[in-house]
């Protein structure tokens, strides 16, 4: 599985909105600013983002995007499913409600769907507020 700049760039988003919650709106340029991301490249992943309910966008003076929920009701499993799809380490796991062909004498296929199940599990039980609160904890200090 290699996460493409779309997912961690979606994700970098998610933190950056849920650190400045409070602020209202965010203009794109600003985050675009803050996270050194090209603005044309944002907008498309933001776009992505509001069609699925996850932001809010508002246009004109004083707009910007927003959190539609608080940062703790979105896993970082849920915004890599959006923005790559299946997280699937093998094709086989990933084709939809069609089994693999050679699922019945696959020998490796048990360990393939238990490896999908733990990177999701774990991807699930990480949210977007423990993300924001890892920047902010002050323990990346250097002696």
């Amino acid at each position: 599985m290699l996460i493409s700049t779309k997912g961690r760039y979606a994700l970098r988003v998610m933190v950056d909105l849920a650190e400045h919650q409070g602020e209202g709106y965010l203009p794109l340029k600003e985050i675009a600013r803050r996270q050194e991301i090209s603005e044309k490249y944002l907008e498309s992943i933001l776009k992505a983002l509001v069609q699925n309910n996850i932001l809010v966008g508002l246009r004109g003076k004083g707009g910007g995007y927003r959190l539609v929920r608080p940062a703790e009701q979105y896993t970082v499993g849920s915004i890599l499913r959006l923005t790559e799809g299946s997280l699937a380490p093998v094709a086989c796991l990933s084709q939809g409600p069609r089994p693999c062909p050679r699922g019945g004498e696959c020998r490796t296929l048990p360990m393939w769907k238990e490896l999908d199940r733990r990177v999701n599990e774990y991807l699930d039980s990480v949210t977007v507020a423990d993300l924001a609160a890892c920047a902010g904890s002050g323990d990346d200090y250097v002696i």
